[in-house]
């Protein structure tokens, strides 16, 4: 985000390439000093795999490109519809049963999000669009990367390798057919030390995010996964009406960001309580 704030850098997918780039130079280079095992490439891997790298690459565009569209502040409670989407996903394709009372705090969260979203000042019907698609693509990939990191198969370090190894070549071939990669290569700020250095620690940072994320979702499910984040990007804009210079105030939209907040800390009480562990058929037997 800051990136595109402060040295207006024109090319999110090029950033999302370099954060691929890291993704496979740092598990393979742990994989050859044996600090993280995964199974060598063969035949079955794609098919193990499929559609996480659609989906992972659905993300990684969307994602970045809505963040140079929305003011912080909304971009942080658009996200919020993630939420609603992992526990549809997780019902569907994992064919889980959560109590009502998470439920209940899942909608808290997005009846926030819709109240804030409905007072934004700063429209901008792009940068909805964008960050609607990669709310979907969130919700997709991390009920899908739940379902994929069995030990048995690749597990967490094979999903990251192989998902960024798949399609780090067709992002570049996406990125020159629409420009992106032109700008970025013609960008002004290359001979500045600040830029190089906070777009390599961005590429970084983008291969820790991952990795937690699929970290969170091992331990964890999908949905807790999302609302920890949630939690975490609340504050992230609140911060924001203070330092950002882009949020635009209303009483609505305070009012709409205090419930997203109320509905995560709810969620994190019954978590603790132990009362958010889904059940699926065959559990008692």
């Amino acid at each position: 985000k800051y990136l595109f704030m402060l040295f207006s850098f024109p090319s999110p997918m090029f950033l999302g390439i370099g954060q691929m780039a890291a993704t496979i130079l740092i598990l393979y280079v742990s994989k050859l000093n044996k600090i993280v095992h995964f199974p060598d490439f063969d035949k079955s891997i794609p098919v193990k795999l499929f559609p996480l790298p659609l989906i992972y690459v659905g993300n990684h565009i969307s994602g970045l490109s809505s963040t140079s569209k929305l003011s912080l502040p909304m971009f942080t409670v658009l996200r919020k519809f993630t939420i609603p989407l992992t526990l549809l996903l997780e019902i569907i394709i994992l064919g889980k049963r959560y109590p009502l009372s998470i439920i209940v705090s899942v909608f808290a969260i997005l009846l926030g999000a819709f109240i804030a979203a409905g007072s934004d000042l700063s429209f901008n019907l792009e940068g909805y669009t964008f960050v609607l698609l990669n709310d979907l693509f969130t919700a997709a990939n991390g009920v899908y990367t739940k379902q994929k990191i069995d030990p048995k198969e690749l597990g967490k370090y094979g999903v990251l390798f192989y998902n960024a190894c798949f399609m780090v070549v067709p992002t570049v071939i996406i990125s020159f057919s629409t420009g992106d990669f032109h700008q970025a290569t013609h960008f002004q700020h290359w001979t500045n030390v600040l830029f190089v250095f906070q777009f390599l620690l961005s590429c970084l940072l983008g291969f820790l995010l991952m990795y937690s994320t699929v970290l969170c979702s091992h331990y964890n499910s999908a949905l807790t996964t999302t609302v920890v984040g949630a939690i975490k990007n609340i504050s992230i804009a609140y911060i924001g009406m203070l330092i950002g210079g882009d949020y635009i105030f209303s009483v609505l939209n305070f009012i709409g960001l205090n419930i997203c907040m109320a509905g995560g800390l709810r969620y994190s009480f019954l978590t603790l309580r132990g009362n958010s562990k889904p059940t699926q058929p065959g559990d008692e037997e």
